[in-house]
């Protein structure tokens, strides 16, 4: 049979002829999230775009290693790696880092769409336990390793005056839920929410009882908000707020990991970030910033199986 005679979207028995696998094993590779597969009324139906894809990255550990391409939380260090990486590279590879938040870039990596995803999910010390909670959430994750990126400081951004009225206890960081204070927020399943939901559950507020200005989908969008002076306070990182020049009241210390699969770890660019994250000049920027913790920066904490 003709490769156009397949349709765009197939089921099981087709992919088992168009692979030339036994049946058996299509439908056990798209339960292990191996194959490139979405569940439509009880039954899979493989996207073909996506098996073609999926075959050229089996072939010598796939083709696209000119490529990286990265989803999920943001940080700035991170940016400014990735855009050292891009000006070394030049014409020669593409590498990209798009902000979506935690859950999107999670979402994008299970379809395929990305090659990384950046994450951070509460508080440091129950990480271990949550990032592998949250990834088992999606398709492909027995595909998927965590590396740990650096531990960095999660908090309120805010302007320098109101900085300087929490640190002369003129005012309590809890003061700032009044409705007199604009708030810039992050879209939803982005890490900085989760870590200000949690916040304000101890001070019995939810999100939706802030004066909340507008829905920012980066931690920079978040922090020019501030620094334009169209928003009071945020809830992104240290390390924000230091780009910016601007005030921060700390709340937690967070894990930020990064997720990549299995079959593209190897990778030439995969490793070079990763390298990157132990390089001492790199890490002299970061504390430049503030907030940064990179004892265990390189290490595997988790894969799935």
């Amino acid at each position: 049979m003709m490769d156009s005679a397949y349709p765009e979207f197939m089921n099981a028995k087709q992919v088992a002829e168009y692979l030339d696998l036994n049946e058996k094993k299509v439908y056990s590779l798209a339960n292990d999230g191996l194959l490139p597969a979405t569940k439509v009324t009880g039954k899979w139906l493989f996207p073909k775009a996506l098996l073609d894809k999926w075959l050229l990255e089996s072939c010598h550990n796939g083709v696209l290693n000119d490529r990286l391409l990265i989803a999920g939380s943001d940080d700035p260090l991170l940016q400014m790696i990735v855009g050292d990486m891009a000006n070394k590279l030049g014409s020669t590879a593409l590498i990209g880092y798009t902000s979506t938040g935690t859950r999107q870039g999670l979402a994008m990596l299970s379809k395929g769409h990305v090659d990384m995803c950046a994450i951070h999910w509460g508080h440091a010390e129950e990480a271990s336990l949550r990032h592998p909670a949250l990834l088992q959430q999606y398709s492909g994750h027995r595909n998927w390793v965590l590396i740990h990126a650096f531990e960095r400081q999660q908090g309120l951004v805010v302007s320098r005056e109101i900085a300087d009225c929490v640190n002369s206890r003129s005012i309590q960081p809890q003061e700032l839920l009044s409705s007199r204070w604009r708030w810039a927020l992050r879209q939803e399943g982005a890490g900085s929410m989760r870590a200000l939901s949690e916040w304000l559950h101890n001070h019995a507020f939810t999100i939706d009882m802030l004066n909340s200005v507008d829905t920012c989908n980066s931690e920079r969008e978040l922090a020019s908000y501030i620094a334009r002076g169209d928003a009071d306070v945020g809830c992104a990182s240290q390390s924000t707020a230091g780009e910016f020049g601007l005030g921060f009241i700390p709340l937690c210390t967070e894990a930020f990991e990064l997720v990549i699969p299995k079959n593209i770890y190897f990778r030439e660019l995969q490793q070079k970030l990763l390298h990157a994250l132990g390089d001492g000049h790199i890490q002299a920027r970061g504390d430049q910033l503030g907030g940064y913790n990179f004892s265990r920066s390189g290490q595997q904490v988790w894969s799935g199986k």
